[in-house]
């Protein structure tokens, strides 16, 4: 590991959320995070530096190979940097969120940023020359609320929450960036009500169902039933630039993150079905929501190092979920950055089969998956890419990495916040909290056979 330097930020976020947890009489794995500004975030300058916490300088930096495990001043393995975008640049404090989205009619390729104060857009059709094209202000701007935001496209469309109180859903129509090559500020096509701030957001796109997560204030699209305290409320995006409520669910309390795919795995019963796996702060909670209006439950499933059960994603055949809990490294519930592997051959009885991890201690955030290969934004260890092929043996190889925050790999909570690894080309971007946008070229791949 390499030798720590001192990090305000993350110090004073990790020690802040320790002593929270421990004052109260509830375990980790119960204590939610209010995200008002008294939780980890309450750490948080939200002040740019010449030089970021990760040791990163606010300046842009295009073209470095990866070359005997170093990029420059980043350590790799395998992955280039192709452009790094700092916040500076684009006039901004804090990265949270990414997301991507192709022109069906141009094949032109747009990341769209979080930040603290809206979403910022980007050209990064050619990796080497990113264009930043303005970005679409916060609805809300509330205290500290901005320090989360989540993006998700359907459609040619972008969705945006936020914890801004009053902030609700953004709708914005992405075909507005053609042809644009200048910064502008951008205003939205549409705005959903019902809730005041969520925590995120969840689109299957085969059916145009979004799933709004962790809404917990001035919830009123449930109407009396509720939507026990965060759970998810879906909406039907069939018009894409005015979507509207179909259900809610409240079964299981709240929901940190969803992952909804119309199931084509193992599970022969479920076969068709709009299933979501939910990351439920203490458990994965498996859910049948193929009518809106009455979602059904399959599974609760606990596991004995839970600490705070964030985030997780489907393979691609369905039959297994990779899982992040983003306190138990903090916590002292496992010694080592972890990845959770279950099986969901039976969607009524998932198994805990392994686990996976670098070696190192960060805390791990948000996973993706596209071509076997598992892209995990794992804070201050940044992008790390993992090898899926002997998830039937209930682990994962580590295969490459490129992090962002080169000085220290300490458990806290900066650096690589999410990615998007889903375009054509094999680019993948990711962010650092309070570094910027990083847009890398990858060079490995699965093993698997037919990869």
């Amino acid at each position: 590991m390499r030798t720590s330097t001192k990090s305000a930020i993350s110090a004073a976020a990790a020690t802040l959320l320790a002593a929270g947890l421990a004052a109260t009489s509830i375990s980790p794995a119960t204590a939610h995070p209010d995200h008002d500004g008294s939780g980890k975030e309450a750490g948080f300058d939200l002040v740019i530096e010449d030089v970021s916490p990760g040791g990163v300088p606010a300046e842009r930096i295009t073209d470095v190979r990866c070359e005997d495990d170093l990029a420059g001043i980043f350590p790799c393995h395998k992955i280039d940097l192709m452009t790094y975008v700092p916040l500076k640049e684009i006039g901004s404090v804090w990265a949270n969120d990414v997301w991507g989205w192709t022109d069906p009619e141009t094949d032109r390729e747009y990341t769209l940023l979080g930040t603290f104060e809206g979403t910022a857009f980007f050209d990064v059709t050619d990796g080497h020359d990113v264009l930043y094209l303005g970005t679409l202000p916060s609805h809300t701007m509330v205290g500290s609320g901005g320090v989360w935001r989540d993006i998700k496209v359907d459609d040619n469309h972008a969705y945006v929450v936020s914890e801004n109180a009053g902030h609700g859903m953004q709708v914005f129509d992405l075909t507005r960036l053609r042809g644009v090559s200048e910064e502008q500020v951008w205003t939205e096509d549409g705005w959903v009500g019902g809730f005041g701030h969520a925590h995120n957001l969840a689109i299957n796109e085969d059916t145009d169902t979004a799933y709004v997560i962790g809404a917990r204030r001035d919830v009123t699209a449930c109407g009396q039933a509720g939507n026990g305290g965060g759970g998810p409320i879906i909406l039907d995006l069939s018009d894409h630039a005015s979507p509207v409520v179909a259900g809610c669910y409240a079964g299981d309390g709240y929901t940190h993150d969803i992952h909804c795919v119309t199931y084509h795995g193992p599970d022969a019963e479920h076969a068709g079905r709009e299933i979501c796996s939910a990351s439920n702060e203490d458990t994965v909670t498996v859910l049948d929501a193929t009518d809106p209006a009455d979602v059904r439950q399959l599974a609760r499933v606990p596991y004995d190092t839970a600490a705070y059960t964030h985030q997780g994603w489907f393979s691609e055949d369905h039959r297994y979920f990779l899982l992040g809990d983003e306190i138990d490294e903090l916590a002292g519930n496992v010694d080592r950055t972890t990845t959770y592997i279950f099986d969901m051959s039976d969607l009524d009885n998932p198994v805990l089969t392994g686990t996976a991890s670098s070696g190192l201690n960060s805390i791990d955030h948000n996973i993706f998956i596209k071509d076997g290969l598992a892209y995990e934004s794992n804070y201050t260890s940044g992008l790390r890419v993992f090898d899926g092929w002997r998830l039937d043996q209930g682990r994962m190889r580590e295969v490459g990495y490129f992090d962002g925050y080169p000085a220290d790999d300490r458990v806290g909570f900066a650096g690589s916040w999410s990615n998007y690894p889903w375009f054509r080309d094999g680019k993948v971007v990711f962010t650092g909290t309070e570094e910027g946008l990083f847009v890398v070229k990858t060079r490995v791949k699965s093993s698997a056979p037919g990869r």
